[in-house]
């Protein structure tokens, strides 16, 4: 006997949405919810070119693979850096999460930049449309996130949000199924990565790899001192004997090499918040600031900004997937929100 979703009704896929960040990629999937949480990374052969490796597969053998085989992260500061290797991408997480092809292709949503440009938004297009969707339609990320984030985008009072992913920091204004502001910044986690590999080069001479760096900041790494003092390894090569090692680092040595890069996103939101209007200005009083993205989940990083800002600030439930979740409401009901998503 066939399941409900065999048979004649298996020829059509179901619709998708995708949160195609520079860091991880997620898929929302019609009636099934989030499907996939993955690293926005692929391993390619360079000799033709196919899918060696992609997403968490991809990056377990990131700096490890031989001369022949390129791990590529095709994303940079949100927006598609490497248009063929976007498409490999997309089409092996779509191929991941779906049982069989179809006669038609699927409906897909995917999330941008909300300043992304023309060309950038054909690029991400046709990188959906190379996947086998049958239709594209685009959401700006603060929309996305705000919709996540239980935001009542639909009232006239406004909202700010801020997603802080892995290469952008977005902060964006909704009001009355529109959004009102939108400006970035290319200084996100990854920074914050960046600031972590430096410190431990410089303080304790191991050279070690960003997603070593990654790890050590989502288990001691704070915008604030904590209560407790943190500890924890750090594995990678020395920098004087070229051998192997683990050394041990503190949350307050993590947290000074975060320091500067924490100031400049927070810099970034009272800029914004300066060139708000004054009835805007007044709003937010009232309705504050949502965080939202992986950063978000930063230690103190919501009274850090709370205290720069003199906000209202709160973190989204679970802020990794709030962008996801925005876009796959969008993907379970588009005739609701076709006015949200981008022309």
């Amino acid at each position: 006997m066939e399941r409900p979703d065999e048979g004649l009704f298996s020829i059509i896929p179901r619709d998708i949405a995708i949160d195609l960040g520079t860091a991880n990629t997620l898929i929302h999937m019609k009636g099934r919810g989030i499907v996939l949480n993955e690293p926005s990374i692929v391993a390619l052969s360079g000799q033709d070119g196919d899918v060696v490796a992609v997403g968490r597969a991809a990056k377990e053998i990131y700096g490890k693979t031989p001369q022949h085989v390129r791990t590529i992260r095709p994303l940079k500061d949100g927006v598609v850096a490497d248009f063929d290797a976007t498409s490999k991408m997309i089409n092996a997480f779509v191929r991941k999460v779906s049982r069989r092809g179809g006669l038609i292709g699927p409906i897909v949503v995917i999330c941008v930049p909300s300043n992304i440009t023309d060309v950038e938004k054909r690029v991400v297009i046709e990188s959906g449309q190379e996947a086998g969707a049958r239709r594209v339609y685009l959401i700006g990320e603060t929309m996305a996130a705000a919709i996540g984030a239980d935001i009542p985008i639909h009232e006239t009072g406004a909202h700010m949000i801020v997603d802080i992913g892995g290469g952008t920091t977005e902060v964006g204004v909704i009001a009355y199924n529109a959004t009102a502001f939108a400006e970035s910044v290319g200084v996100a986690g990854d920074e914050l990565n960046e600031a972590i590999v430096n410190a431990v080069r410089k303080n304790l001479n191991l050279d070690i790899g960003p997603y070593e760096a990654e790890r050590t900041k989502i288990q001691i790494g704070s915008a604030l001192p904590l209560g407790e003092r943190k500890v924890t390894d750090v594995m990678g090569r020395d920098l004087i004997s070229g051998v192997p090692k683990q050394i041990p680092v503190s949350d307050d040595m993590i947290r000074e090499a975060l320091s500067p890069t924490v100031d400049l996103i927070a810099k970034f939101i009272l800029k914004c918040l300066e060139k708000l209007s004054p009835e805007i200005s007044a709003e937010l009083l009232k309705t504050g600031i949502v965080l939202a993205g992986g950063v978000a989940q930063l230690r103190g990083l919501d009274e850090r900004i709370a205290k720069e800002t003199s906000l209202k600030v709160r973190v989204a439930d679970d802020p990794l997937t709030t962008v996801v979740r925005g876009t796959g409401r969008v993907v379970e009901d588009i005739p609701k929100y076709r006015r949200v998503c981008m022309d």
